[in-house]
Formats: structure tokens, sequence, C-alpha cells
């Protein structure tokens, strides 16, 4: 049974994107045709001994895509991917796993590709039925389930197996690629997001994200379809929680409340006052927002008893220092569903 938390949906909507050629032409005009309509690879750019930058083109999207990639340990032998997304600003401000964590620290010694886009802000990172005026053409789906992984495994000779994990409103797109594609990830890390979209609550937590990106007049049925319609149903991964099962599972919410990250010595605020009270304030009710979510996708598993676990931390707000502990807490989880 869901619970019910209207204040909290208050709150948190209080609180808070055909010419003639000639014979000779002919391959070369195939071949621009093919390009148009074929996921490829646009650009590398080495940055380091084990970080590139790469741009590839989507079809669905019709633009190419920056991404980063931190290359395996040891590289004599194919590998895994972990797809590890950004939040909502997509990768296009400051606040990105390589900014704010020790990712690439934490990678140094691991034998795994790991792929994170830099595009995609406050889109949710799924396929919006319609172009929206504002937020433009988003088919993050395809592209992340379809398009993308091809390429990353012809480039970087792969072994074609992979999980992802994201924070926040991405943290969402993953459980929503799992159910779309069963059984395409090994596992799955969802840290603070909200498991719903059909429900009251969170088709508030989306316009909520999205306008506080775009700034208001963003139509959010251009993503789904009408409000409570089968758009929103077909993408809500409690009600579809069923197509999780076989798929390795790690959840977690803190509670709202300031913990450890939550002071003025925090890696992140080091002494700014305006930075803690933004993220003790704000963080503390978007993240006990993503907590109710977490708590009935918990149950809905329970109910069909379906393995996933679930880490609900007595303390944490919505920040960086909480999902780097949630990366390091999963990683064992990550590397054993993917044979490392």
């Amino acid at each position: 049974m869901r619970v019910t938390i209207s204040r909290l949906a208050r709150v948190l909507v209080a609180a808070v994107a055909m010419c003639t050629v000639s014979l000779a032409a002919a391959p070369a005009t195939a071949f621009a045709d093919e390009a148009a309509t074929t996921p490829h690879l646009v650009k590398t750019t080495k940055k380091s001994d084990r970080k590139v930058s790469i741009s590839v083109y989507s079809p669905s999207m019709n633009r190419n895509i920056p991404l980063e990639v931190i290359l395996p340990a040891d590289t004599s032998a194919p590998r895994p991917t972990l797809y590890l997304l950004n939040g909502a600003g997509g990768g296009q401000d400051s606040a990105t796993w390589q900014r704010k964590t020790d990712a690439t620290d934490f990678f140094v010694d691991k034998n795994v590709n790991v792929v994170t886009p830099l595009e995609g802000r406050f889109s949710y990172y799924t396929d919006w039925q319609k172009d929206d005026p504002i937020v433009g053409r988003q088919k993050w789906q395809t592209f992340m389930t379809e398009e993308l992984p091809p390429v990353i495994d012809k480039e970087f000779k792969t072994n074609k197996v992979q999980s992802i994990a994201a924070i926040s409103m991405t943290a969402t797109s993953v459980l929503q690629y799992a159910i779309a594609k069963p059984g395409f990830y090994k596992s799955v890390g969802s840290y603070s997001g909200c498991a719903e979209t059909s429900t009251p609550v969170g088709q508030r937590f989306i316009n909520t994200v999205v306008n506080a990106g775009f700034g208001k007049g963003v139509d959010i049925t251009n993503m789904y379809g009408p409000l409570n319609g089968p758009g929103w149903v077909a993408n809500d991964p409690v009600i579809n929680a069923e197509k999780l099962r076989g798929t390795e599972l790690y959840i977690t919410a803190g509670s709202g409340l300031p913990g450890g990250h939550d002071t003025l010595n925090a890696a992140g605020i080091q002494g700014q006052t305006k930075t803690l009270a933004n993220q003790v304030l704000v963080g503390g009710v978007l993240e006990a927002a993503t907590n109710y979510c977490t708590h009935n996708l918990a149950y809905r598993l329970a109910d069909l008893k379906i393995p996933a676990t679930f880490n609900f931390k007595n303390t944490g707000t919505h920040s960086w220092g909480y999902w780097q502990d949630d990366l390091h807490d999963n990683w064992p989880m990550i590397a054993r569903s993917m044979g490392i």
C-alpha cells in the first residue's frame, strides 16, 4: 500500500527542461545518408592516459552528444562498462561526478569503462513524446539504451556487459531504462531518486525539477502525454516493478535531516554558510521527498518478492557527499554483477 503524503507534496512544490546524382557519386552519397541515420563516433580527444572526451552522433536527437570516459586500469582484455550519470544539470554545469566527487581517483585501479554523458539538463534523460518549444528534442532513453552502447562497445572494445548508476533526476531514469529493457543492465544503482511518475507526488517532483531548470513555461505533458495518462503509467518503475526482476538493484535515500556531509567543514561547503543553508533546507526537502518515493518502491518490490538492496539512511540531504558514499558502497555489487 502506498503512503499518502500530501503535505510533503505541497512542500516540494514550494521548495523548489531527393536529388539526382551520377553513378560515380553514389557511394559517397550512400555513405553520407547512412551516417545521418546511424549512431557513430564523431570525435575523440585524449585528456590523459586514463581519460578521454568523445562526441557521439544521436540520430534520434539529430545532434552530437559529448561524453567523458574513464578507461580501465588494464586494457589488455575486453572490459565491462559502467554508465555513470550526472544529476539534473546533466553535466552542463559544475555539478558532475568528476568535479564534485573522488570518482576519477576511485576508478584508478578498476577494470571498467566509466561513461558519463555531458548533456541533457533537466530533461529527465527520457524520451519525450513531443518536442517542447523550450526543452527541445529529448530522446535520451533511445540514446542511452539503443544508440550509445554499440558505439562504446566498438570504440573501447568492451565485453558488452554493462551496469548503470545515477543520482537525483537520473536516478529515476535508470530505473525506467531497466523496466524498458529488462536484463540489459547487470545492475542498477539509483541514489536519491523518485521512482514514481504516475502519482501526484511523482508528477509534481518532475514538474518542479524541469521548471526549476528551464524556468516556468515548460509543458511536461510533452514528456509522457496527458497527466495520469498511459505514458506516465508505462514509465513508472513502481507500477512496472515486475520488470526489474533479475536485475541487481542498489537503491538509496537519506532522511532529509542534516548529517555528516552537512557541516561548514564538509567538502563543497568549506565555510560557506549560504551554501550550507541551501543544502540543508532545499536539499533536506528534496531528499525527504525521494525517501518517500523510495519507500514506495521498497514496499512494491517486497510485495513481488523481488530482491533489492535498499540503504535508507537516518540522516542525509540531497547532496554530493552522500552520493559519493553511495557509489563506494554500491561498487562491490556493481563489480560482482559484471564479473570484475
